[in-house]
């Protein structure tokens, strides 16, 4: 059975849509306003590179915990990792106006 590139272009306009729902919370903090904005194509990209190294940061502090230490210790990873996730969700599922805006780019 062939799927056509119009099922598949669909199917993923609908699942972008069910994430973007899901992470709302996150996405409408830097999505709201109305002010204007410079929207550069390589601020994604950088947003989404950022995100990787906070996620290998974050994976590789974890690695480097001591066993049976403090809770103390896991503060980095989970700061880490949240930086990671944030910047995924907006780099993927964002708007341009949300990467602007982590970026600061106002005009």
């Amino acid at each position: 059975m062939l799927i056509s590139t119009d099922t598949i272009q669909y199917r993923t306009y609908i699942m972008k849509q069910v994430l973007r729902k899901i992470c709302a919370p996150i996405l409408n903090i830097f999505e709201r306003g109305d002010e204007e904005y410079i929207a550069k194509p390589i601020n994604r990209k950088i947003l989404m590179v950022i995100s990787v190294l906070f996620s290998g940061l974050a994976s590789l502090v974890f690695y480097l915990i001591p066993t049976k230490t403090d809770v103390g210790y896991y503060l980095p990873v989970f700061i880490f990792g949240a930086i990671a996730l944030v910047g995924v969700i907006v780099g993927v599922l964002g708007t341009d106006r949300a990467v602007a805006k982590i970026w600061g780019n106002r005009s």
